[in-house]
C-alpha cells in the first residue's frame, strides 16, 4: 500500500483530525491492525523471505483496491485472508517458475558442454550456485525482467507486457539488473556475454 495513504490518517500528535475521508482512515487501521498478522502468514503460506515484503505491499494494494467491493459477507480478517491465499500462491507459484528456468538454463549449458569429467562437473555445479547467488541479490522487480530477457530470451517489449510495465520501466530495470549481474560476475572473474536485446 502506498506510504502515503497510510501516512495520511492523523496521529495522535495532530490533534486528532476527522476530515480526512472515512475510506482512508478504515485503510489505515486496516494496515496498521492486520499488518502482522499478513506478513506473519504469507511467511507460513511459504512465500520466501527474499520477497516477503514485497508480497505483502501487494496484499494491501489488492486490499486497497477492492475495499470498497468489500460486501461484509464474511469477517474482515477472512476476507484479507483470502487475499493473503492467493498473492502467496502466487509468489510460490513465481519462485517454482524462477527455480525452474534457472535448472533449465544450467542444464543447457551442460547440455552445450562436450566436456563431462569430474572436475567440469564441479565446474558447472559452481556456475550454477554462482548464478543462483547472483540473482538472489537482484531486487525481485530487477530479477523478474532480467529472467525473461536474458534467461528467457523474451524480447525487451514482451517482458514488459508480461510484468505489466511500461517499455520505458521495463528497459530501466533490465539496464540496472544487467549492471549489477555484470559487476558480480567480474568480482568472479567471469566475462559477461549477455544477448543485449533492444
Amino acid at each position: 500500500m502506498d506510504m502515503a495513504l497510510v501516512s495520511a490518517e492523523p496521529s495522535a500528535s495532530s490533534g486528532g483530525r476527522t476530515d480526512l475521508p472515512t475510506e482512508i482512515a478504515n485503510l489505515r487501521e486496516i494496515y496498521v491492525g492486520y499488518f502482522h498478522g499478513v506478513w506473519r502468514n504469507l511467511r507460513r503460506l511459504g512465500v520466501p523471505d527474499a520477497v516477503l515484503d514485497d508480497a505483502v505491499q501487494d496484499v494491501f494494494l489488492v486490499v486497497h483496491r477492492r475495499y470498497a467491493e468489500f460486501a461484509r459477507r464474511s469477517s474482515l480478517k477472512t476476507w484479507i485472508f483470502g487475499i493473503v491465499l492467493h498473492v502467496a500462491k502466487d509468489y510460490r507459484r513465481a519462485t517454482r517458475r524462477h527455480a525452474a528456468r534457472t535448472e533449465r538454463y544450467a542444464q543447457a549449458v551442460e547440455n552445450n558442454s562436450d566436456i563431462h569429467g569430474p572436475a567440469e562437473e564441479a565446474e558447472r555445479r559452481e556456475a550454477v550456485r554462482l548464478l543462483h547467488a547472483i540473482l538472489e541479490k537482484l531486487r525481485y522487480e530487477e530479477r523478474a525482467v532480467f529472467v525473461l530477457v536474458e534467461l528467457e530470451e523474451l524480447s525487451v517489449r514482451e517482458a514488459a507486457t508480461a510484468c505489466s510495465l511500461s517499455l520505458a520501466t521495463c528497459q530501466r530495470r533490465l539496464r540496472s539488473a544487467r549492471l549489477l549481474f555484470d559487476a558480480a560476475l567480474k568480482r568472479h572473474n567471469v566475462q559477461p556475454q549477455w544477448r543485449r536485446s533492444p
